[in-house]
């Protein structure tokens, strides 16, 4: 198995983070402008993709203010059964976001395009927590 690991400093409060990560509204500000999440345990979360010619489904497994993690289910095949795992360290306006991207069966060139893309989504991340500003990697 495969882990790929992330981690980002944060100025914004833990707070701002987890809203970037545990909400529709969050989801939409860095990753996708096309993003449903169902904020609770047991909830979707869908990500769409290039005007829905690519959805990824996921379940929330654990939601706290200090942990969101998604387990990934369909499409795209190599991300069945992996996991999405937020970490959020921090007090005040200082925030470590721990990101891991677990449970791939190896190392593929799909694989290791989407580390490459994680890093930077990461930093978009980081971004919209600081400014509040929408700027999704993807707008359709």
């Amino acid at each position: 198995m495969v882990d790929l690991h992330h981690q980002v400093p944060i100025n914004a409060s833990p707070a701002k983070v987890y809203a970037a990560i545990a909400t529709s509204e969050g989801n939409r500000g860095w990753w996708t402008a096309d993003s449903t999440v169902d904020s609770k345990i047991g909830g979707d979360a869908t990500f769409g993709f290039d005007q829905r010619g690519t959805v990824f489904h996921m379940t929330i497994n654990k939601l706290s203010d200090r942990e969101v993690v998604m387990s990934c289910r369909g499409d795209p095949a190599e991300w069945n059964g992996t996991t999405l795992a937020w970490r959020i360290e921090g007090a005040g306006n200082q925030t470590t976001l721990r990101f891991t991207h677990c449970n791939w069966r190896s190392m593929t060139d799909f694989c290791a395009s989407c580390n490459s893309m994680w890093g930077r989504l990461m930093f978009r991340l980081k971004d919209y927590a600081e400014t509040g500003k929408p700027a999704p990697q993807w707008k359709e």
